[in-house]
């Protein structure tokens, strides 16, 4: 699957994790969405969040005033608060948005491999066409965590962690299964997860050299097989 394929099943992902979290409990943290109308709220949603990237990327979100994010969005001041109580909520809901469009849809890539080759390729791939569908979000996630409650610092963490036990089980699985040479699996991921995050956060470099997501990913798949493949199993020996 290419970049250009996976992008149309990103966009479906994303409204139907808006829809199960307004079903769940039309909640974020601290303060209720008070909009009852489902597909008015899952609109609105969708408008803030991406308004508030858009200036948070140009500015930085501290600096970002809720007149800003009015004028871009087209809402109302009051408006925006039938959806979120302050700006430190309005962060964490970005935070838990973004944590759980990505969670969801590399589980199900993984979930539909049965191999640990192939588990791996989906989750390098799944990661680096969502980090490039999602650029404004992942940067953001990146940047902004300093700007977080300690106990959200604590859940992005906990994520990171995550992606990284993630890879790790792969790669211990690899090695169960007699596929991937024995190599410290909890370094081997540290190390994979390190290099998925240069695509996001040095963006502008690989673009410069016309390098495409398609291009990474490839690239990075076949350094990576190169390393964990026992010869015998290595598809480009």
């Amino acid at each position: 699957m290419t970049y250009a394929e996976f992008c149309q099943q990103v966009n479906i992902s994303k409204m139907e994790i808006y829809q199960e979290s307004f079903a769940a409990q039309r909640s974020f943290g601290r303060h209720s969405i008070r909009i009852k109308k489902e597909k008015t709220a899952i609109k609105n949603l969708d408008n803030i969040f991406g308004a508030v990237l858009k200036i948070s990327n140009k500015k930085g979100f501290k600096s970002m005033s809720m007149r800003d994010l009015s004028q871009e969005c087209g809402l109302s001041m009051g408006a925006l608060y039938n959806y979120f109580s302050s700006k430190d909520e309005l962060l964490e809901m970005l935070q838990h948005q973004r944590r759980a469009i990505t969670g969801k849809i590399v589980e199900e890539r993984i979930a539909s491999e049965s191999t640990a080759p192939g588990k791996l390729k989906a989750a390098i791939f799944t990661h680096l066409y969502l980090s490039e569908a999602m650029q404004p979000w992942f940067y953001f996630s990146f940047m902004e965590t300093k700007n977080l409650s300690q106990i959200e610092k604590q859940k992005a963490v906990e994520s990171e962690l995550a992606t990284e036990k993630m890879i790790c089980d792969i790669l211990i699985q690899g090695q169960d299964q007699n596929v991937f040479h024995l190599h410290d699996p909890r370094l081997g991921a540290s190390i994979i997860k390190a290099m998925l995050q240069d695509w996001y956060l040095k963006r502008g470099k690989y673009a410069g050299n016309t390098i495409t997501v398609d291009q990474y990913a490839e690239y990075l798949q076949r350094f990576i097989e190169a390393f964990l493949l026992k010869e015998d199993r290595c598809p480009f020996y």
